[in-house]
């Protein structure tokens, strides 16, 4: 037996939140379906890193967008879709189970990139879901506290380990760069990153990977090699998380649409995918930023905005995705928002004000990417520089070009 809703939504995330109150903001009643392969109901992942640790006040019910009260969707958990029929306008799930639709939004978002030789258990973690957070949790509310390594000096390896840090734990970070951020910040910015957690205590452990692990007993030990692939010995742990980005995830499901070269989902300025009445947003759509050029994008402004406006086009509206997102991070008090594209190997301006700092980053053309550290406001600006595709023929022009509000040089 099939059961059929008007819009379907295979993956149970923010994107799918956003697009069911979209769909009700219309004023449409027509029937929702969500279909999450975890087995929590949408829930915003930035908190699971940021500010279920650093906010004592603040709970997951705190955190709980109320998808279903707010739109009647009928949210079906612990469900893996495996295929999707456009022809016959039908999925398939891993059970056996299909479900009709009149329009599908794929929002299957990511899944955590892993190590070979490093499989997930209870004290092993590829952080990514609300399970992840609650078991971490656990692990870490014993007394002694445990000695937590985090694997991965990215977005969520950073905030894991100052969260961690910041609940008592010892804590060791690897990494592979020779400095904590030296791929992403200009050179001086990305020592003041890494004396941020060494300061809090962090055992930062840089120009290192990790080859394999063994699950023995209480903890975990980690084998090392250095940026060569020599061996740099091993680490002993009680728990392992790790942060190593995502893949796209849909597979199979998004064999029945065009894919991009690294599994994204390939749509156009309206989200629509190659399949008649299939549309995919969030992380696991690759569109064309109507500034930074066709791109994929995995953080939540792009998930909630996006997810936004496919709920939109779904029920009839003509508008396209014109959204350029930006993305932030938050450790230990200090924070920064971007737009653009973070890469240290390009060109950069750092342009340091008393608590603040601005950095450009460009390529021969244009300013690509800017990043605002501790600073209060200047993200239009830098959008807006963005969209101009020019660059100063001296980068040293671009100093004083966006002021945090009230800053003031250190000379």
């Amino acid at each position: 037996m099939t059961t059929t809703y008007d819009f379907l939504i295979v993956g149970g995330g923010m994107v799918a939140d956003a697009a069911a109150k979209a769909i009700r903001e219309t004023g449409s009643t027509a029937s929702i379906g969500i279909l999450g392969d975890e087995p929590t109901a949408p829930f915003p992942r930035p908190a699971l890193s940021k500010k279920l640790w650093t906010d004592p006040d603040f709970t997951t019910d705190d955190g709980e967008p109320g998808t279903a009260d707010e739109t009647g969707a009928h949210i079906t958990l612990d469900t893996r879709v495996i295929s999707v029929d456009p022809d016959a306008h039908e999925v398939t799930t891993e059970s056996g189970e299909t479900f009709g639709y009149g329009s599908l939004l794929i929002a299957t978002g990511g899944h955590p990139r892993r190590l070979d030789g490093l499989e997930p258990s209870d004290r092993v973690l590829y952080y990514r879901t609300l399970s992840d957070y609650r078991r971490l949790r656990e692990l870490v509310s014993t007394d002694p506290k445990p000695h937590v390594a985090v694997v991965g000096g990215g977005y969520i390896g950073s905030e894991i380990a100052a969260a961690m840090i910041g609940q008592g734990c010892r804590v060791t970070l690897l990494h592979p760069d020779d400095v904590l951020g030296a791929s992403t910040f200009p050179p001086a910015l990305a020592l003041d990153h890494e004396a941020l957690f060494t300061g809090a205590g962090v055992e930062v452990r840089g120009g290192t990977r990790v080859a394999g692990g063994l699950e023995a007993g209480d903890g975990v030990q980690l084998r090392l090699t250095d940026s060569d692939g020599g061996d740099a010995g091993t680490l002993e742990a009680d728990v392992v998380v790790l942060g190593l980005g995502i893949q796209p995830s849909g597979e199979p499901i998004a064999d029945a649409v065009e894919r991009s070269e690294d599994g994204g989902v390939v749509v156009d300025e309206r989200l629509a995918t190659s399949a008649a009445d299939v549309y995919a947003a969030g992380d696991v759509a690759e569109y064309p930023d109507k500034i930074l050029g066709r791109r994929r994008v995995e953080h939540v402004d792009n998930a909630e905005t996006m997810g936004a406006t496919a709920g939109r086009i779904m029920t009839g509206s003509d508008e396209t995705y014109d959204h350029t997102p930006m993305f932030y991070s938050d450790l230990f008090g200090h924070g920064y928002e971007a737009v653009g594209t973070l890469d240290a190997s390009l060109e950069t301006v750092e342009d340091r004000f008393d608590d603040s700092v601005v950095a450009y980053y460009l390529t021969d053309d244009e300013v690509v990417g800017v990043l605002l550290w501790d600073c209060d406001g200047g993200l239009d600006e830098a959008t807006a520089l963005l969209a101009a595709h020019t660059r100063p023929a001296d980068a040293a022009e671009l100093v004083g070009r966006i002021r945090p509000a009230g800053g003031a040089d250190d000379e």
